[in-house]
């Protein structure tokens, strides 16, 4: 017997319910995949972010790169030397000339940077082992051909040199110790030559050292102040105009100098 048009109708509903949810059911799912999906992206991004900030915390904590006390671009105020690895305090690392080498007397001689030609003078007698590490780098031509990286001109104002990489991360292959002949004020006048090292580790100088161009005040930190090499005894104006006044590249006050503030050469008597 032919089926019944009620029954039929009853037969179509059941078969357009089957199909209503099945299709939910497709939606549920593809919803689902979509959540899992999004959620598998928002760790991994996460994950990314993580790692990025464990690689820059890695470059700028404790050793090569380290921002170190304050002629970085940290908000401390004082000169920086990020080369090196992480030296003991208290203990020089590597072949560092003897401090008999500045001879317990007065140096004199000149730094030409971008043409600039400074009069310099360094103190044997105040700061005999960093003086004697500056003239065994500058006798041997370390020096020459070497980038300033960094100048500073709101609050600090140094011009920071002597790394051979340009990058601030460069050094000798040594450093030494202990912080010598800092101004009991904290005061670093004009023309001062001074050594930059890690904050709070006094046996981390090597070879950056800082110029200061305007009267600059530098807070101690654990290991004390910074090692004053000497003076520049003539051409600080020379440096302010053709160096200075260009400014820090993208107008900022901390970093990369404008002008290319190359050494050409320093030789000391």
């Amino acid at each position: 017997m032919a089926p019944s048009n009620q029954e039929r109708a009853a037969r179509e509903a059941r078969t357009r319910l089957r199909d209503y949810q099945a299709r939910q059911k497709a939606y549920s799912e593809r919803g689902r995949r979509r959540i899992r999906d999004n959620v598998i992206a928002a760790v991994v991004v996460v994950v990314l972010i993580g790692g990025v900030t464990a690689a820059q915390l890695f470059y700028f904590s404790d050793g090569p790169g380290a921002p170190v006390a304050s002629a970085s671009a940290t908000p401390t105020p004082a000169a920086t030397d990020d080369a090196g690895d992480d030296t003991a305090a208290g203990q020089n690392t590597g072949d560092v000339p003897p401090s008999t080498v500045a001879e317990d007397r007065t140096w004199t001689g000149s730094m030409t940077i971008d043409g600039a030609q400074l009069g310099i003078s360094l103190d044997g007698a105040a700061a005999p082992q960093a003086v004697s590490a500056f003239i065994s780098q500058a006798q041997s031509g370390f020096f020459d051909g070497t980038a300033c990286h960094r100048l500073t001109t709101s609050g600090l104002f140094v011009l920071q040199c002597g790394d051979p990489t340009g990058t601030g991360t460069g050094g000798p292959g040594y450093s030494y110790g202990p912080v010598e002949n800092a101004p009991a004020d904290n005061l670093y006048p004009a023309g001062t030559i001074a050594m930059a090292r890690q904050g709070d580790n006094g046996y981390s100088n090597g070879s950056q050292f800082f110029i200061v161009y305007a009267d600059t005040t530098l807070p101690t930190d654990s290991a004390g102040g910074y090692t004053v090499l000497g003076q520049v005894t003539s051409g600080l104006d020379a440096l302010q105009s053709g160096v200075i006044a260009q400014g820090v590249t993208g107008g900022a006050t901390d970093g990369k100098p404008v002008a290319p503030a190359v050494i050409s050469s320093v030789t000391v008597q």
